[in-house]
Protein backbone atom coordinates (compact mmCIF):
# COMPACT_ATOMS: atom_id res chain seq x y z
CA UNK A 1 0.00 0.00 0.00
CA UNK A 2 1.40 3.38 -0.98
CA UNK A 3 1.11 6.68 0.84
CA UNK A 4 -1.42 7.86 -1.72
CA UNK A 5 -3.70 4.94 -0.95
CA UNK A 6 -3.45 5.66 2.79
CA UNK A 7 -4.87 9.16 2.17
CA UNK A 8 -7.54 7.87 -0.22
CA UNK A 9 -5.86 9.01 -3.46
CA UNK A 10 -5.89 6.17 -5.99
CA UNK A 11 -2.54 5.09 -7.44
CA UNK A 12 -2.32 4.98 -11.25
CA UNK A 13 -1.14 1.84 -13.05
CA UNK A 14 2.10 3.59 -14.02
CA UNK A 15 2.79 4.67 -10.43
CA UNK A 16 2.06 1.19 -9.11
CA UNK A 17 4.40 -0.40 -11.65
CA UNK A 18 7.17 2.08 -10.78
CA UNK A 19 6.69 1.39 -7.05
CA UNK A 20 6.83 -2.38 -7.57
CA UNK A 21 10.02 -2.04 -9.64
CA UNK A 22 11.63 0.12 -6.90
CA UNK A 23 10.61 -2.40 -4.23
CA UNK A 24 11.96 -5.34 -6.24
CA UNK A 25 15.27 -3.55 -6.78
CA UNK A 26 15.57 -2.77 -3.07
CA UNK A 27 14.59 -6.34 -2.18
CA UNK A 28 17.36 -7.68 -4.44
CA UNK A 29 19.96 -5.32 -2.96
CA UNK A 30 19.01 -6.33 0.59
CA UNK A 31 19.17 -10.00 -0.44
CA UNK A 32 22.69 -9.47 -1.80
CA UNK A 33 23.77 -7.80 1.45
CA UNK A 34 22.39 -10.73 3.47
CA UNK A 35 24.26 -13.31 1.37
CA UNK A 36 27.47 -11.22 1.38
CA UNK A 37 27.34 -11.05 5.16
CA UNK A 38 26.65 -14.78 5.45
CA UNK A 39 29.68 -15.67 3.31
CA UNK A 40 31.89 -13.13 5.11
CA UNK A 41 31.04 -14.74 8.44
CA UNK A 42 32.08 -18.13 7.02
CA UNK A 43 35.46 -16.67 5.94
CA UNK A 44 34.83 -16.16 2.21
CA UNK A 45 35.68 -13.06 0.20
CA UNK A 46 33.19 -12.05 -2.46
CA UNK A 47 33.40 -9.68 -5.37
CA UNK A 48 30.74 -8.49 -7.78
CA UNK A 49 30.75 -10.02 -11.24
CA UNK A 50 29.57 -8.42 -14.44
CA UNK A 51 27.53 -11.10 -16.18
CA UNK A 52 25.89 -14.44 -15.50
CA UNK A 53 26.03 -14.27 -11.70
CA UNK A 54 25.95 -11.74 -8.87
CA UNK A 55 29.09 -12.67 -6.95
CA UNK A 56 32.33 -14.61 -7.29
CA UNK A 57 33.14 -16.14 -3.90
CA UNK A 58 36.59 -17.35 -2.86
CA UNK A 59 38.03 -18.89 0.30
CA UNK A 60 41.78 -18.95 0.87
CA UNK A 61 44.01 -20.56 3.47
CA UNK A 62 46.57 -18.80 5.64
CA UNK A 63 49.18 -18.87 2.87
CA UNK A 64 46.81 -17.29 0.35
CA UNK A 65 46.17 -20.47 -1.65
CA UNK A 66 42.62 -20.75 -3.00
CA UNK A 67 40.80 -23.52 -1.15
CA UNK A 68 37.36 -23.08 -2.70
CA UNK A 69 35.79 -20.74 -5.27
CA UNK A 70 32.46 -20.54 -7.05
CA UNK A 71 29.90 -18.11 -8.48
CA UNK A 72 26.74 -17.20 -6.59
CA UNK A 73 23.45 -15.98 -8.03
CA UNK A 74 21.22 -14.40 -5.40
CA UNK A 75 17.46 -14.63 -5.89
CA UNK A 76 14.65 -13.23 -3.78
CA UNK A 77 10.99 -14.18 -3.79
CA UNK A 78 9.80 -16.15 -6.82
CA UNK A 79 12.34 -14.71 -9.26
CA UNK A 80 13.80 -17.14 -11.76
CA UNK A 81 17.16 -17.54 -13.44
CA UNK A 82 17.56 -15.71 -16.74
CA UNK A 83 18.52 -17.74 -19.84
CA UNK A 84 22.15 -16.59 -19.45
CA UNK A 85 22.18 -17.62 -15.79
CA UNK A 86 20.70 -21.04 -16.66
CA UNK A 87 23.44 -21.49 -19.25
CA UNK A 88 26.13 -20.54 -16.70
CA UNK A 89 24.65 -22.94 -14.14
CA UNK A 90 24.69 -25.80 -16.66
CA UNK A 91 28.24 -24.96 -17.79
CA UNK A 92 29.77 -24.59 -14.31
CA UNK A 93 27.84 -27.29 -12.47
CA UNK A 94 28.99 -27.28 -8.83
CA UNK A 95 30.88 -24.02 -9.47
CA UNK A 96 27.56 -22.14 -9.63
CA UNK A 97 25.32 -21.76 -6.58
CA UNK A 98 21.83 -20.30 -6.57
CA UNK A 99 21.11 -18.71 -3.17
CA UNK A 100 17.50 -17.96 -2.28
CA UNK A 101 16.74 -15.46 0.47
CA UNK A 102 13.62 -13.68 1.65
CA UNK A 103 14.51 -10.38 3.35
CA UNK A 104 12.06 -9.01 5.92
CA UNK A 105 9.58 -6.54 4.31
CA UNK A 106 10.57 -3.74 6.67
CA UNK A 107 13.88 -3.38 4.75
CA UNK A 108 12.46 -3.05 1.24
CA UNK A 109 8.72 -2.22 1.30
CA UNK A 110 7.59 1.36 0.72
CA UNK A 111 5.19 2.85 3.23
Amino acid sequence: MSMKEIFGIPESKKEKKQRVIRENKRKGEVGEQIVDTRYAIMGYKSEKTGRGSDRHVRKTDILGNVVQEFDVEIKTGKSQLSPLQQKEKARKGKGFVEERVEPPPIYWKEL
